[in-house]
């Protein structure tokens, strides 16, 4: 049953909502792009592998002589993360796409680079790789737009400053942030695990100031151009209402922060770019993440019951606005689908981070089928930066979604038109009435 199904969802379409996907540059430029997408980074470093940070990121690109570096240290280590969800993807992704069977080792990894290097800047090719996926259309950051040459397979979120996102070792960022932003238009947020900080145009010293800074920062969102606003929630933060005089207090501490000042100005910064932005309730969409938290190089699955509770009081308060998660939690699910239940203004999205794994997906997939509607949840996104790995996201996702079905259809709960059905609403008619998302035009 379920391969009878994996069959027929393959020719469902899917609006992938979320990824990093750069304009004009969709395709992988070499084999770096696909062995060390940054969950791969993670399986090699825990094996053992050196680096465990990210090759250079967007506005950068990996030198020649830094991909092939850090292709050559993984090498070694490879043989240990065969068995890992994210070796399954590159594997789909060089057997599907590329025709490419053999183990990766010192011998062939060149020829290999070099097959994927050559079709790097053929835009029928990336485009094929996401035909091929069915994916008709992918959300991506506006700072990755280009010169628009993709807009008509691109749509867009702004990410830009990261209010409750916490950084490692920092307790002022929600003032960093908004002083990044303040005067600017805008631009890529700055990368997780950044370390030192440029310095900023402007700085904050006052309460007068904070307001100014989020005004700006309302005003100069591009509504019309994208369509939602995506930020971190940190469970680390307490998310209660700060008074204006407690915050004044607190910003005059800015020298010696702590995590009380942390949080104080995280919720007040948050709450007043909410309450701003509900001018604008009918444009845009708030989406965050939730249950992944800063170590030195990447994140850790953690979320507290009191942020979770903190969140719905949030949502609660703005019912004007609408709210999308992305969840990294999967013991969170259940408790997101009852919130999600009772507040009308929050949809579910995908599976993100540490939830893109097969079982835990299955888990997720379970739940949401169960708890929520079919038009309060999105069933895709991929957190792509490569259109190879979108396709390789889409085929797992696909086939565990087939299987949760079929164990469905058996229980005797639906038939499989029904199942089809509920497969097409949450990956492709759902993204459609939640966010706006757009089909491709033909």
């Amino acid at each position: 049953m379920s391969t009878e199904l994996e069959t027929a969802l393959a020719e469902v379409p899917i609006l992938d909502v979320h990824t990093h996907l750069v304009g004009g540059r969709l395709a992988a430029r070499g084999l770096h792009d696909i062995l060390l997408y940054h969950m791969v980074v993670s399986d090699l470093y825990s094996a053992g592998c050196p680096s465990g940070a990210r090759l250079t990121q967007y506005p950068g690109w990996p030198s020649p002589a830094e991909a092939q570096a850090r292709i050559a240290e993984a090498l070694p280590y490879l043989r240990h993360v065969q068995n890992t969800s994210s070796l399954w993807g590159v594997g789909i992704i060089l057997r599907d796409l590329y025709g490419w069977t053999d183990p990766i080792d010192e011998r062939n990894w060149r020829k290999l680079d070099g097959l994927i290097a050559e079709r790097a800047d053929d835009r029928s090719w990336a485009r094929e790789v996401l035909d091929r996926a069915r994916i008709q259309r992918s959300g991506t950051e506006l700072a990755r737009r280009g010169d628009g040459t993709d807009d008509d397979r691109l749509q867009y979120a702004l990410e830009w400053g990261f209010f409750t996102r916490c950084q490692w070792g920092e307790s002022d960022t929600a003032l960093y942030e908004l002083e990044r932003c303040w005067g600017r238009a805008p631009e890529s947020p700055a990368p997780i695990g950044a370390g030192a900080r440029p310095a900023t145009e402007r700085t904050i010293r006052s309460l007068d100031d904070v307001h100014a800074a989020v005004h700006h920062y309302v005003e100069s969102i591009p509504y019309g151009r994208v369509l939602a606003t995506a930020t971190h929630l940190s469970t680390d933060i307490d998310y209660r209402t700060v008074s204006d005089a407690e915050m004044a207090a607190a910003i005059a501490r800015r020298d010696r922060a702590g995590p009380a000042e942390r949080d104080c100005y995280a919720a007040y910064v948050n709450e007043a770019f909410l309450t701003a932005l509900e001018a604008h309730a009918r444009e845009i969409v708030f989406q965050f993440s939730f249950g992944a938290e800063p170590l030195p190089f990447e994140t850790g699955c953690r979320l507290s019951q009191r942020t979770i509770g903190q969140v719905a009081e949030l949502i609660g308060r703005h019912p004007r606005l609408r709210f999308q998660c992305f969840l990294a939690s999967r013991a969170a699910n259940q408790a997101m689908c009852t919130l999600a239940r009772e507040l009308p203004n929050l949809s579910l999205a995908g599976y993100w981070w540490h939830n893109f794994f097969p079982d835990a997906i299955a888990q997720v997939i379970r739940e949401r089928l169960d708890m929520l509607p079919a038009n309060r949840q999105i069933g895709f996104f991929s957190d792509a930066y490569c259109v190879e790995w979108s396709y390789a996201k889409a085929v797992l996702v696909r086939t565990i979604l087939a299987r949760v079905l079929a164990e469905r259809i058996e229980l005797g709960q639906f038939d499989q038109n029904h199942a089809l059905e509920f497969a097409r609403s949450i990956l492709y008619d759902s993204p459609q009435t939640l966010l706006g998302m757009m089909p491709r035009c033909r």
